[in-house]
């Protein structure tokens, strides 16, 4: 497929992304490992290369380095011999001294980019989302539709869509209404169950979107959003189309139609999303030869399961393993093992995902957790079994996943009276018992 050379794609990448801490502690949201081997912005820009789309600007912003680095080991594809490009682009204060201030404002400081690229449509992307997509259909839409913007969207529950931009449509697709985050969603017409949520994916008609950038920028009222600002500004004066996503035509695009999109932005979120990938028949097939899902290649040697000293083997069930796993003797079942990952003799990992370079000890336990990089787990120690013990520690989310940081390193292990003391010392003073019953 040629790419278009009428389009421009821009990838948010610059949120703090702090509901994901501690995974966001050292890293930009779009940069935290994913699926054992991926980074999150790897399903974005994927999306971008099977779509045909090859002139990508990434905005970054927040602790950029690990993006930075990842983008120049992984995505150093493109040939600027024939106009192709995915340059990453820090603040550059061309407009003032502020950084970024929101989507809409990330993008105005960098309008001499895309004026002087000749585009025609600028794709608006998110960094931090989970989906396989063809861009190309629905620029086509936008086209075909004679839209100034189009809006991605797809249906979700009333309680999820507390949570994103939701729209309301008319039969041809033209968006009507748009609320963003609204504590009370208007249901679809059809299921008073089900709303339509933006994704934050949009095609802009190049002279407009400049238009209301610099319009906006001259609002001091304004959030300088695309959500809150922009789009319901848009819908009452400009043709604003909606594109339900999950309808591809999948013929024209080679691959399965896929409706499986998740924005990751929750510890809870992000853990269910990977174990998405464990299903008997995973939402989101990453192994599909139409539509692989580029990343970074780490020089490991394969994955291994042996025994132990005792001749014990090792047993993995309903798991993703990577390159340079080596599980001796151990057990793991429902996890995901990022490269260079070791679990030691009579280990039990279950329900978690282990980042790059983390080490099991012999005999310990985890369960329902997330370890970031080069930890090492002590032997015999336990995590996610005791949520007393594990919230003294670590970060422990509203579904009891627990997140172990990355570099963490185990002192020695407080017993539980110690740990609940604090806690207990409290109820006194809150009338909750009598001082004299601790």
């Amino acid at each position: 497929m040629s790419f278009p050379s009428d389009t421009l794609s821009i990838v948010l990448a610059g949120g703090v992304g702090s509901r994901l801490a501690p995974l966001t502690d050292e890293r930009a949201k779009p940069a935290v490992p994913f699926g054992g081997q991926y980074r999150i912005i790897d399903f974005t820009l994927s999306n971008c290369l099977h779509s045909g789309l090859r002139r990508i600007l990434v905005l970054t912003q927040y602790k950029s380095d690990s993006l930075h680095n990842h983008l120049r080991d992984a995505w150093s594809v493109f040939s600027p011999e024939l106009g192709e490009f995915i340059t990453a682009v820090p603040p550059q204060q061309r407009n003032g001294d502020s950084w970024y201030q929101g989507t809409a404002d990330a993008i105005y400081q960098n309008l001499h980019m895309l004026r002087r690229n000749g585009t025609r449509n600028v794709l608006i992307l998110s960094g931090d989302h989970i989906y396989r997509m063809d861009y190309s259909r629905m620029l086509e839409a936008h086209r075909t539709s004679k839209a100034e913007v189009t809006v991605a969207c797809m249906e979700v529950s009333l309680e999820e869509a507390r949570s994103f931009g939701v729209m309301s449509v008319d039969a041809q697709q033209r968006v009507r209404r748009f609320d963003e985050k609204p504590p009370h969603p208007q249901p679809t017409p059809d299921n008073p169950h089900r709303a339509l949520a933006s994704m934050g994916v949009y095609v802009f008609s190049i002279d407009l979107l400049c238009q209301e950038l610099e319009r906006d920028s001259k609002d001091a009222s304004s959030s300088h959003d695309f959500g809150k600002d922009l789009l319901p500004r848009l819908i009452h004066s400009n043709r604003v189309f909606g594109y339900r996503f999950g309808q591809q035509d999948s013929a024209a695009t080679n691959h399965h139609c896929e409706s499986y999109w998740r924005d990751v932005g929750t510890i809870d979120a992000y853990h269910q999303a990977n174990m998405d990938l464990l299903q008997d028949r995973p939402p989101l097939n990453l192994y599909s030869e139409h539509w692989p899902i580029r990343k970074s290649e780490t020089p490991a040697p394969p994955a291994r399961i042996d025994r132990d000293e005792m001749g014990v083997p090792g047993v993995v069930t309903d798991s993703m393993i990577s390159n340079g796993v080596v599980v001796s003797g151990g057990m793991v079942n429902r996890s995901i093992l990022s490269p260079n990952v070791r679990v030691a003799s009579d280990a039990v990992v279950s329900d978690s995902i282990l980042l790059d370079g983390v080490h099991v000890g012999a005999g310990a336990k985890l369960r329902n957790c997330i370890v970031d990089k080069g930890v090492h787990i002590p032997d015999g120690e336990t995590v996610g079994e005791d949520p007393v013990l594990d919230a003294a520690r670590f970060t422990v989310s509203e579904n009891g996943v627990v997140v172990v940081p990355k570099g963490y390193h185990f002192a020695r292990r407080p017993t539980r009276e110690k740990a609940t003391m604090p806690y207990l010392e409290t109820l006194p003073k809150l009338g909750l018992v009598k001082a004299r019953s601790l």
